[in-house]
């Protein structure tokens, strides 16, 4: 409401057909309840279809029509896929309706993950409302914690690395080598955008109390495209498996619908992500590499595991070089240009010169990422940091909230005169 308090109402009236709907399907018989499930979810994602893609579908059918002048409510598709599939659940009997409407509106509007989630269960999260919480602080300090290393992601890695990938996308006269090195960033950039509002959202609902699910479990670490979607935006991942892959099918109806069925998920994930052609080709390559990983199974079982995580880690950032550009024709191009015209001699010079980073700034950079990326790779391995830490004396706990706080405050990108980078999916 701080935004725009009319763009409120869509929040309050997407909760509000959710929960009526829930409470008629509980009541009435399977096929009267599949009707209403229907009509709700047609009701909900209407919203959807006008503020997110009307203008999409506009410029597909005519693209020298006049474009509607709407903006995009902040965190419309998280709030609505949560609603939407607790719906589903109350349909399918995984959960009773709830009968109290302020709790379920708690539920679907639980502030630290509205706006960019984890995009939580009604098994998980509204259960959690019917207990009474106190004030604990092991409990606080584990959630600052968790917070702490969100800031980190977010300020000192994604928010840097938003500076030299935005000067490099919006040179028209970028070298290939240059727009090869700023998607190798970007990959970075994303993942600790993302990942850094997930961990904060984490870190602010566990200091009320409140476990929210993981939505990121080391994923440049995947040795597979299928692996690296059990660990990239997990509580999306396993939204579409739930209520769409499985629905459609799953694996049951054989070979060639199980890769149809894939095609299809990531196809609506790409669209999800984005109003654009960009997006859905986005998606569509995400879908190949999964239908391309089940073909070469036999033969990546006898390559090196860190050959398969780097030869997964390219095509992730051939994958996001579709998602950062903004049109279909411009991740084209810059694709011919990696190809065709890399430049390798023009590298360090022009991206640290003429780039926004001096070398210094590019170093941290990149010490951030490595620092990230060893952090993963415990979390690759099964073992916790954060316990350790809380192992350990007092003292040493103190010391560590007080290095991170300072080395964040002191490296992180922030402050007058900073033009702050929103959370990347903000948009979506």
């Amino acid at each position: 409401m701080g935004w725009n308090v009319r763009y409120s109402l869509l929040l309050i009236f997407s909760t509000a057909v959710s929960f009526f709907a829930s409470l008629i399907i509980e009541r009435q018989r399977h096929k009267k309840a599949k009707t209403v499930l229907i009509i709700a979810i047609i009701i909900i994602f209407s919203l959807i279809f006008y503020f997110k893609y009307l203008n999409f579908v506009i410029s597909l059918i005519n693209p020298s029509a006049p474009k509607f002048d709407i903006i995009l409510p902040v965190g419309i598709s998280f709030f609505t896929f949560q609603a939407t599939g607790y719906m589903i659940d109350v349909y399918r009997g995984d959960i009773k309706a709830e009968h109290n409407f302020m709790k379920y509106a708690l539920f679907v509007s639980f502030f630290p993950q509205l706006v960019a989630g984890p995009i939580e269960r009604s098994r998980n999260l509204l259960t959690q409302l019917d207990k009474t919480y106190y004030f604990e602080f092991e409990r606080i300090k584990h959630g600052i914690f968790i917070m702490l290393y969100g800031y980190f992601l977010k300020m000192c890695i994604a928010d840097r690395a938003a500076i030299l990938v935005d000067f490099v996308y919006s040179n028209d006269m970028a070298t290939g080598v240059q727009i090869a090195f700023a998607t190798f960033i970007f990959s970075f950039q994303i993942y600790c955008d993302f990942a850094g509002y997930s961990t904060i959202a984490i870190g602010a609902s566990k200091i009320l109390g409140i476990n929210l699910m993981q939505n990121f479990s080391a994923p440049y670490f995947a040795f597979s495209f299928k692996d690296f979607w059990h660990r990239w935006h997990i509580s999306l991942s396993t939204w579409f498996r739930d209520y769409l892959y499985i629905p459609l099918g799953g694996s049951r109806k054989g070979r060639i619908r199980k890769k149809l069925n894939i095609l299809i998920v990531m196809l609506i994930s790409g669209l999800w992500h984005g109003a654009g052609l960009q997006f859905i080709a986005w998606g569509f390559f995400n879908g190949v590499f999964q239908l391309f990983d089940d073909l070469t199974l036999k033969v990546r079982e006898k390559v090196p595991k860190i050959v398969q995580i780097s030869f997964t880690f390219v095509l992730l950032c051939l994958c996001w070089l579709f998602f950062r550009a903004t049109s279909l024709s411009i991740a084209i191009c810059n694709l011919k240009k990696i190809i065709y015209n890399p430049e390798f001699t023009s590298l360090v010079k022009n991206i640290v010169d003429k780039y926004g980073m001096n070398e210094r700034e590019m170093l941290f950079l990149l010490i951030s990422i490595v620092l990230l990326m060893i952090i993963d790779f415990y979390k690759y391995k099964g073992v916790s940091l954060q316990e350790k830490l809380f192992s350990k004396k007092w003292y040493v706990q103190t010391a560590f909230f007080v290095v991170g706080i300072t080395v964040i405050a002191v490296f992180g990108v922030w402050g007058a005169g900073y033009n702050a980078a929103n959370f990347i999916y903000f948009q979506f």
